[in-house]
């Protein structure tokens, strides 16, 4: 099951992502391309307004060959942030007007999104939710902002609740579900879509 968190900083993806590894050793981490990339790389990724084409584009593309490494849905790995994630972020510099980055970058980059979302069976999104507020966490890493936080958030629910960028291959399309509550609640909404995708695909198999 080739799995992707995927959502705005500092709502808790990454601690689904770590709930899961603990209850299931056996997938495959395949962590945030800003720290393979930046905080533990060659490159110096900057966030909100200094964003650059090249800062975004390193890690979109860095994810998408991290996904093209599994190539069938017996892979089991998790990704820590999906393609997805690239768009949304380099939305919101295109908003600010500040670098390289224009809504027609972010257009050049859906068709790459696109095509690589057909090698993932769930894409799971964390939202922000009142009902469930997630504290902003100092770690020296994720910028303490929770007007970024929330603007980057109000993006990402654009496409996946009301479709904008039409970023869905029409063929092999991933489940996606929306995670919320507790981490326990957050856990067992994960498990309960992919039980429903392997439901889904065994009765397409019977009926082949």
């Amino acid at each position: 099951m080739r799995i992707a968190i995927s959502g705005s900083h500092s709502l808790g993806k990454s601690t689904v992502v770590n709930d899961w590894i603990s209850e299931f050793p056996h997938f495959t981490r395949e962590e945030e391309p800003y720290r393979v990339l930046g905080l533990h790389g060659p490159y110096k990724i900057r966030f909100r307004e200094e964003s650059t084409k090249l800062q975004n584009g390193i890690q979109l593309y860095y994810n998408i060959s991290r996904i093209h490494r599994y190539a069938t849905s017996s892979d089991d790995v998790i990704f820590d942030r999906g393609p997805i994630d690239y768009l949304a972020y380099s939305q919101y510099t295109a908003n600010k007007g500040t670098t390289d980055i224009t809504d027609a970058f972010v257009e050049s980059m859906v068709p790459a999104v696109r095509e690589s979302l057909d090698h993932l069976d769930l894409v799971a999104f964390v939202a922000k939710c009142d009902e469930w507020p997630v504290e902003m966490e100092a770690d020296g890493i994720r910028p303490v902002d929770t007007e970024y936080r929330d603007e980057v958030d109000a993006i990402f629910k654009q496409i996946y609740r009301e479709g904008r960028f039409n970023v869905m291959p029409q063929v092999n399309q991933p489940h996606v579900v929306e995670l919320f509550g507790s981490r326990q609640q957050r856990l067992a909404q994960l498990k309960a879509a992919i039980e429903l995708v392997k439901s889904t695909r065994n009765s397409a198999a019977q009926t082949a």
